[in-house]
């Protein structure tokens, strides 16, 4: 059964054509141009909104899915890195975008579920405004420590925070990240005082970590994975529901017993609502099996990312449950960017 939703395709039925043999002539010439505007979709090259500048999670998987998606299109795909506001200024262009199919938009955590929580006066509604077209792959973050802290696991930590409030430090790659989000929803929920110290980017965070002027870290664990092997920095908890394969003695934020508490980047396609349905039909078919090819998901896995093979029904229900649970976190945390 296919997974997508589709409202095309297939003979039509006895009823179908006595239904249209009852249109009259001149509405039927007007219906003709929407339809053939659908049936040869598309005929003109395609954007992929990527909401932040080049060589982060975003615009890795934005360009992987955009290059194969070219040869089964038979039509160009440009991906345009349209940066500001963290992610606010792309994913709200992709928004107000023209419904056509013709602008597809990299939606992640960030700006499809933390953004609607984090700004009370978001330009865009990730769930009204898109349409999901498929979700490839998802990273878990690890909760990184220096060597010197008297603690290895996360019990550890929150005992130690809470005999010592106010004592330890946490970075964080700017105000509103997913490692800001996730580690003070972690802070809030285990009752402790760890203090924010907001960089603007990843490597200053770890060039402060690596030299003992800050404490604890949240990042996505590829990031992570050379800094732990190499006895740099220390591996206290994953934030994924179940441990990851690249740090499997590590044990996730649940397993801890402090807290019940999970969250991973995933990254996907996504197209403004009203799109048509044949070209979503066009787009999620296209999409699904550029997905479900080994050489992608290795690809992916390389990384360390896990491919995901989930429906529209099911990403929308996702979507919408995420989006009410991490406002509901970010609001208790008192996070808050406007």
């Amino acid at each position: 059964m296919n997974a997508f939703d589709s409202t095309c395709g297939g003979p039509a039925s006895p009823f179908r054509r006595q239904l249209l043999g009852a249109v009259p002539a001149a509405a039927l010439a007007a219906m003709v141009p929407a339809a053939w505007a659908q049936s040869d979709f598309p005929n003109r090259p395609l954007r992929v909104i990527v909401p932040q500048p080049p060589g982060g999670g975003f615009d890795f998987v934005g360009r992987a899915l955009a290059d194969r998606l070219a040869k089964p299109l038979g039509q160009p795909v440009v991906v345009e890195n349209r940066t500001g506001s963290g992610t606010v200024v792309g994913t709200d262009a992709a928004a107000k975008a023209a419904p056509d199919g013709y602008t597809l938009l990299t939606g992640s955590v960030s700006n499809m579920v933390l953004n609607m929580g984090l700004y009370k006066n978001l330009s865009y509604d990730s769930v009204k405004d898109f349409e999901p077209v498929g979700l490839a792959v998802s990273y878990s973050y690890t909760l990184l420590g220096r060597n010197g802290l008297p603690f290895n696991d996360l019990a550890g930590l929150v005992a130690f925070a809470k005999a010592n409030p106010g004592k330890l430090t946490y970075a964080s790659a700017g105000n509103g990240s997913g490692q800001h989000v996730l580690a003070a929803a972690l802070w809030s929920q285990a009752g402790v005082d760890i203090v924010h110290v907001p960089y603007r980017g990843a490597q200053p965070a770890y060039a402060d970590l690596l030299g003992d002027r800050v404490d604890l870290f949240f990042d996505l664990t590829p990031t992570t994975r050379a800094h732990v092997e190499t006895g740099k920095l220390k591996a206290i908890a994953v934030s994924s529901a179940t441990r990851n394969p690249m740090q499997p003695t590590v044990q996730t934020i649940n397993e801890s017993g402090v807290v019940k508490l999970d969250l991973e980047s995933w990254f996907g396609f996504f197209a403004p609502a009203k799109t048509p349905p044949a070209v979503l039909a066009r787009l999620r078919t296209e999409l699904a099996a550029i997905i479900a090819t080994p050489e992608l998901q290795d690809t992916f896995r390389k990384a360390g990312g896990s491919p995901m093979s989930i429906s529209v029904a099911d990403t929308r229900t996702m979507l919408a449950r995420d989006v009410q649970r991490w406002t509901g976190l970010i609001r208790a945390a008192n996070i808050s960017l406007d």
